[in-house]
């Protein structure tokens, strides 16, 4: 009301003058509103921006880098890039995304020879990457399942809380993580798994769980999967690190695989911010397996109408970019040699940190360091000795002692290693 009169004024009157009642009116609309607290983990990164020491070290961000602490464009990705200078259009991709890199990314979530491609069981869209595929997907289910609640892992990713939250879904937990042990508290999940009501939405990680690099064994899953079943709860997987944990896209998605071979209907985010490096052109995919043809076509035409009020249709530059790559031999097994190289990297650097700790003599055992997998080590270290490591060695992370791998260097390791066990012995 305060803004109709407010506008209604204007037209009547002219312009408002400074300090008139309307324009107080109009300044007042807003005064209520407070700054927004600041994301725990992209805070890192501005305070560590923001310290003038030459010995900082960012070991915060999700973000991929070198040896020498650089980003990383792929070779794979500089030739895609190539080919699409002058050569392609820029137009508008249709609401679902582009086809091609939709096609490709299913085989490399379902498998080359999928039954479940083959019968066009698949409900795709081109996404905003995981974030994106995640937020479709939670609006999906709640316009369509309005009664149902996700279950989410203890911990994850901060955003799966503010995804799932916004999308209006009710939240509830399931224990993952095991302290004492730093691994997987696997009887504590079964037991969640076992006690939720019948037919529940549970978000699990594919692989590398962030922020704890904890997986469950080949044959956990399976056992999960099984009681999936007998539950008849539906499973959607976040897989953000397909082919970056251990080096090879198939061993990466053999959770999925699980699934699919023992009958389940899915959802799947995938990202490729991490295993292509395109972080900034957020390019994902989000799908649903169905139970036939028709039931796909549907579920797609309605993630559609979700997704075009958000924004209208995906990117097109980072679509061209995935599905030129995937789709050249060529430049596929460039890429599955780089994603490898990748991996490599960050495993030898944990065995680097869990070496350099234990030869220091820490009285404690590092051995999660190098049982976990993927870009991020939940070190176990507690807030206060995150801060200590913060103020007194310009070392940055998140203070729930999540080291992020991919800041780990040779020039580096040894002073982290050693700023560790100060804080920690």
């Amino acid at each position: 009301m305060a803004l109709h009169r407010a506008a209604s004024a204007i037209r009547r009157r002219g312009p408002l003058l400074p300090g008139s009642a309307p324009a107080r009116a109009m300044a007042s609309l807003f005064a209520h509103v407070e700054p927004a607290p600041k994301d725990p983990i992209l805070g890192v990164t501005e305070a560590f921006l923001a310290d003038p020491s030459p010995d900082k070290v960012n070991v915060g961000v999700g973000a991929y880098r070198d040896d020498n602490g650089k980003p990383v464009v792929l070779d794979c990705v500089r030739q895609a890039e190539s080919r699409i200078a002058g050569n392609l259009n820029m137009e508008y991709l249709p609401m679902g995304g582009s086809m091609k890199m939709i096609e490709e990314s299913l085989k490399l979530a379902y498998g080359e020879d999928s039954e479940f491609i083959n019968d066009k069981r698949i409900a795709a869209v081109q996404a905003l990457s995981g974030t994106g595929a995640c937020r479709l997907f939670a609006d999906f289910q709640k316009r369509f399942l309005p009664d149902s609640q996700i279950y989410i892992p203890t911990p994850t990713w901060s955003n799966h809380h503010n995804i799932w939250r916004d999308a209006q879904v009710p939240q509830r937990t399931y224990s993952y993580y095991h302290p004492e042990s730093r691994g997987l508290d696997f009887a504590g999940l079964m037991d969640d798994i076992k006690n939720a009501p019948n037919g529940s939405f549970f978000l699990l990680h594919a692989c590398a769980h962030n922020p704890t690099g904890v997986d469950p064994t080949e044959e956990q899953w399976r056992e999960i999967s099984y009681q999936f079943k007998l539950k008849n709860h539906f499973p959607f997987f976040d897989m953000a690190y397909q082919g970056f944990a251990s080096g090879d896209p198939e061993r990466d998605a053999k959770a999925i695989r699980i699934f699919l071979e023992d009958g389940h209907q899915i959802g799947c985010a995938q990202s490729y911010a991490k295993n292509m490096g395109l972080y900034g052109q957020r390019a994902g995919c989000l799908s649903v397996l169905c139970e036939d043809e028709l039931q796909a076509v549907a579920v797609k035409s309605q993630l559609q109408q979700i997704a075009r009020p958000m924004y209208s249709n995906p990117p097109v530059h980072g679509a061209l970019v995935v599905s030129i790559i995937l789709n050249d031999p060529e430049l596929k097994s460039l890429w599955l040699r780089e994603v490898k190289g990748m991996a490599d990297r960050i495993i030898g650097m944990r065995k680097a940190l869990r070496e350099n700790l234990e030869n220091l003599g820490s009285p404690l055992s590092w051995e999660h360091v190098t049982n976990q997998i993927g870009m991020f080590c939940y070190s176990g270290m507690t807030p206060e000795q995150v801060d200590r490591l913060t103020n007194e060695y310009h070392i940055y992370m998140t203070r729930n002692g999540r080291i992020s791998m991919a800041g780990v260097t040779t020039g580096n390791v040894a002073y982290l290693a050693n700023a560790i066990h100060d804080v920690t012995k």
